[in-house]
């Protein structure tokens, strides 16, 4: 028998002071929370996590990149589960809600169904993604990449930390072994997947909204554009004989900015996040300069556009400043849209519980853009105060989330049937 959404009640102050509890887990101090992938903050938290998963009478099983499967057995176990989830490792000094409200909100919503005396027909599945955050190892999102199977298990194996450990030896030193190649999921591994998250903007906040319901995400490109001069003394070589990589790197960032504002459409941001300059001294001509810059778009074609335009730009900059010029696409994941029936179950928990709501695109990418390759995938937003994310004032108030675990408590029980 399926309870009504209205009848399964959120133990608010429980799942607050959990979310805290986590918060405590970090290797800077509350507010500010730092868990790195396979760090002893990493390794504490996951552990932390079991004992919560525990006394929930769910079964737990890891693959060899640590990513955590958490069931909750159907009476269908030929059924595809459905799944939901999200991650909880954190950049560092970032704020305590990002990716912990669909990890611990997702396990409060099985609770809660457990409560109301729900019997899933498929089993529903809360999934802890390894390392959504790219802190460490360069790309973010290596857990649901390599289910999705966008990267090969050589290529992230061999992606390696500032202090040159690659990705193989942590997961080894973590205590994670085996082939990486068996942590890729077939096609429909799950019947639907729903992850709920922070919004980490101010759409909903500024509506006035408790929820936003994710009907596409955008996805990002990466470029990496290395530019070389001569350098030398800042005195003693004068202005004419000069080729600083400085000043084609100022140009190709201001190209950067028009060329996102240049398409006409809100979706599209383009991002030179990242600046190292070499020696990097005041008084030395800069040699060297490196610039990774972040481009995206929920249109495919138009973020494709947008990436070629910047690189045909950033190598007449080049060419202007007589300095060498190399370019590199890092990834270019496609974006995903969700799933119109997914969708329509979200809807239909928010008309049920009496949740305002409005559809939305997710401008930062999740997961759940991998698991969108996977099956049928959607996400729910819950409002960010002043948008405000990955920083330590990153704040939703306990009763914003709590709607959103009760709008996925829901949607999960009309998916599971």
């Amino acid at each position: 028998m399926s309870p009504t959404a209205t009848s399964v009640t959120i133990d608010q102050a429980r799942l607050s002071a959990e979310i805290e509890a986590l918060a405590q887990i970090s290797d800077t101090p509350y507010p500010s929370v730092t868990r790195v992938l396979f760090t002893e903050a990493d390794m504490k938290a996951r552990a932390w996590l079991k004992l919560r998963y525990a006394e929930a009478g769910l079964a737990v099983r890891e693959d060899s990149i640590g990513n955590t499967y958490v069931r909750w057995a159907g009476t269908d176990l030929s059924a595809a589960p459905v799944g939901t989830g999200s991650h909880t490792d954190a950049i560092p000094n970032a704020g305590r809600f990002d990716g912990v409200v669909g990890v611990l909100g997702g396990l409060e919503a099985i609770r809660a169904l457990q409560r109301a005396g729900f019997k899933p027909r498929r089993s529903i599945e809360l999934v802890m993604f390894t390392a959504e955050e790219p802190t460490r190892f360069g790309p973010g999102c290596v857990g649901s990449r390599i289910m999705a199977g966008t990267m090969s298990p050589e290529k992230i194996m061999a992606l390696r930390d500032k202090d040159g450990l690659s990705l193989d030896q942590a997961r080894a030193a973590a205590g994670y072994s085996g082939s990486v190649a068996s942590a890729q999921l077939p096609k429909n591994y799950y019947s639907a997947f729903v992850e709920l998250h922070i919004e980490q903007g101010y759409r909903l906040e500024r509506a006035g909204l408790p929820i936003g319901v994710v009907t596409a995400i955008a996805a990002p490109a990466t470029l990496r554009v290395q530019l070389t001069g001569e350098g030398g003394h800042a005195g003693a070589v004068l202005m004419p004989d000069r080729h600083d990589p400085v000043l084609a790197a100022s140009e190709i960032m201001l190209a950067v900015d028009r060329t996102a504002r240049g398409t006409g459409n809100v979706n599209s941001v383009a991002t030179c996040g990242l600046v190292q300059v070499l020696p990097g001294a005041v008084n030395s001509i800069p040699r060297d300069v490196t610039l990774t810059i972040d481009v995206r778009d929920i249109e495919l074609a138009r973020r494709d556009g947008m990436l070629a335009e910047i690189r045909q730009t950033a190598r007449a900059s080049a060419e202007k400043f007589g300095v060498g010029f190399s370019d590199e696409v890092l990834n270019a994941d496609a974006p995903a849209t969700c799933a119109p029936e997914i969708l329509a179950a979200i809807h239909a928990a928010c008309d049920e519980l009496g949740l305002r709501y409005q559809d939305m695109t997710s401008r930062a990418y999740h997961d759940s853009l991998f698991m969108a390759l996977i099956c049928p995938t959607s996400m729910i937003f819950v409002p960010s105060k002043g948008g405000f994310s990955h920083r330590p004032d990153e704040f939703t108030k306990s009763e914003e989330i709590v709607d959103g675990v009760r709008v996925l408590s829901a949607t999960l029980a009309r998916l599971a049937g």
